[in-house]
């Protein structure tokens, strides 16, 4: 994979969003909270960072070219040195993992609030067809 295809993949889950944060780093979030980062620099020690789980955390720092994420590590995010150290069908499902651990730490509220857009997206789509 490579950032394009990426950024197409972060961008296909619900609610997600992004934008260009701390000068150089391409940012997914979902209300808010971030579940994957991509840095655009040229020169950089990795290529893009997400979530995982512990044990998978634990299990992801011991391959070659995946390291504990800087800043973040403690909260269980692992960064990639280039988007080869996983094949695109692994990174993909990490990636879900990742989006889905970020959503469901969402506080109840800011859940409804996305539910209730999905709602109103769909009645639009009923009423427009």
């Amino acid at each position: 994979m490579d950032i394009e295809s990426v950024r197409e993949y972060c961008l296909s889950f619900p609610h997600a969003t992004e934008n260009v944060q701390w000068g150089a780093d391409l940012v997914f979030k979902i209300a808010g909270k971030m579940f994957s980062v991509i840095s655009l620099e040229e020169v950089s020690d990795h290529c893009m960072s997400f979530k995982c789980t512990p044990e998978k955390f634990a299990e992801l720092t011991e391959r070659k070219g995946i390291v504990p994420a800087p800043y973040v590590a403690r909260y269980h995010w692992v960064a990639l040195e280039s988007f080869d150290a996983l094949k695109e069908k692994e990174l993909k499902s990490l990636l879900g993992i990742s989006y889905d651990l970020v959503f469901e730490k969402l506080p109840k509220k800011a859940k409804a609030q996305l539910e209730a857009g999905n709602a109103s997206k769909t009645k639009k789509r009923r009423q427009a067809a």
